[in-house]
């Protein structure tokens, strides 16, 4: 294991530079490289990162890892918004996740992508565990986007219960994952239940995925629990409800969990009488996918998503 000064973040008014690091295991191939938290309340991500980094320390002392491996880990690259608590870069509220491949001359979130990705440019394979714009839980899976350079098959070899294919929209084109796939990286995002908050159990099942990959391709000799039969789900397939009231969200059902047509998923209930003022209600049978985690909701806002007929 080698622990390297990746780059300095200096564009911060009253304020020493602060150093974002690198772990690197194995030889100097540029075979994987896992990006961890990018914005400043993934605290799960960064975790994941750091467990990862743990464990590969033993691994690599053990000898259990191929000459072939050649692996980078960035635990973290958004420490300024972390130290202040904010999801985006703190002086414009921007979104650092939204400006890649970046800009070496351009504004403050563009020079920050712009380092992030030259770090992590040229890896075979490319791992980013984040965060969804919505607050919310997830059953953890891998998510694949088509750009026509994605390699979906592949994420078959994490042993997550979810495939997620997703098309891109116009603000996709922007993010590490897609640029990754532009720059010849195959590019995999990595969700678990938490984002702001940790769980352990979904971490520690989201390391032995990356994990039970690298050993799928021969990078890794190590006894891993086995992994699960990963569905392959097209983003478009899932059902989403909407609330259509404005309250307090209470759930009923969590991710992972079954339900049938009439079941109710969550209320919303009136803020100042606890009045029950809408209930969301599945009209398919399957599993719970995504549940938003945020208490006070808008009107006209993703509740949950359901992954029909599993």
């Amino acid at each position: 294991m080698n622990k390297e000064l990746l780059y300095n973040i200096s564009a911060m008014p009253y304020r020493q530079p602060i150093p974002v690091y690198g772990w690197r295991f194995g030889g100097p191939q540029r075979t994987l490289a896992v990006m961890g938290a990018i914005r400043g309340d993934e605290y799960q991500q960064m975790y994941i990162a750091a467990r990862l980094i743990h464990r590969l320390e033993k691994l690599e002392a053990s000898g259990a890892l191929s000459e072939d491996a050649g692996i980078l880990v960035i635990p973290c690259a958004a420490q300024f918004s972390l130290n202040v608590s904010r999801r985006f870069w703190p002086l414009d509220n921007t979104d650092i996740n939204r400006m890649f491949p970046g800009y070496e001359d351009g504004e403050t979130t563009q020079r920050l992508a712009h380092k992030i990705f030259h770090a992590l440019q040229g890896y075979h394979w490319g791992i980013h565990l984040t965060s969804l714009y919505l607050p919310g839980d997830f059953v953890p899976h891998i998510r694949v986007m088509k750009t026509g350079w994605q390699k979906e098959e592949e994420g078959l070899d994490f042993g997550l219960p979810y495939l997620i294919i997703r098309s891109p929209r116009p603000y996709d084109t922007v993010t590490l994952n897609y640029n990754w796939q532009v720059w010849e990286t195959h590019a995999f995002s990595l969700y678990t239940k938490e984002n702001s908050d940790i769980d352990p159990v979904s971490a520690e099942m989201a390391v032995d995925s990356i994990l039970r990959f690298l050993a799928s391709h021969g990078l890794l000799q190590a006894e891993l629990p086995p992994g699960q039969t990963t569905v392959p789900c097209d983003e478009s397939h899932m059902a989403t409800f909407y609330s259509t009231q404005a309250g307090l969200l209470f759930p009923q059902k969590y991710p992972g969990d079954k339900v049938v047509p009439g079941d109710v998923v969550a209320r919303i209930l009136d803020p100042c009488t606890t009045e029950v003022r809408e209930e969301i209600k599945s009209s398919v049978s399957g599993e719970v996918f995504f549940l938003r985690s945020a208490r006070l909701l808008p009107e006209h806002t993703i509740v949950c998503r359901i992954i029909p007929g599993t």
